[in-house]
């Protein structure tokens, strides 16, 4: 029984992750295809399911308790062998997937710089502020980079 529950979480949590990856890389399409419209669909949904990741993460970590190896000893060894293996996965996509999304983030916040320093310098006198056709001041997130489609 606790064997099952163990190997269910690692599962779910392996799911997630690649869950994760996926929408990372459509992400990443977007900012390359400058595809702005679902930009933000595309994080809130990215965002969901980190959470739903934490909260299995959490749950591993009670059931878990004093280490996972300390915590595996209990089981026979092909058990273990099984659960071993499939922790190590998760760890190596989760790796992955950090990497993936640290250069990510990376990209896009050369992005923001790029476009901050090119509306300072096109437009000096708005003193760094961009403003929605209708005059109203926008932030300076992606979303900022679809005012009128245009210049």
């Amino acid at each position: 029984m606790l064997f099952d529950e163990c190997k269910g979480i690692l599962l779910k949590e392996i799911e997630l992750i690649q869950r994760i990856e996926t929408l990372q890389n459509t992400i990443m399409e977007a900012v390359m295809n400058r595809e702005w419209v679902d930009f933000d669909v595309h994080f809130k949904e990215l965002d969901g399911t980190r959470e739903e990741f934490a909260v299995l993460e959490d749950e591993r970590e009670r059931l878990f308790t004093g280490g996972f190896y300390t915590f595996v000893v209990q089981f026979q060894a092909e058990q273990r062998n099984e659960l071993t293996g499939i922790y190590r996965n998760l760890k190596l996509e989760a790796l992955k997937v950090q990497a993936a999304g640290d250069a990510l983030m990376g990209y896009i916040a050369g992005v923001r710089a790029t476009l901050a320093g090119f509306f300072e310098i096109a437009f000096p006198d708005r003193g760094g502020k961009l403003y929605t056709p209708h005059g109203i001041p926008v932030s300076h997130d992606m979303r900022s980079m679809v005012l009128n489609r245009c210049f």
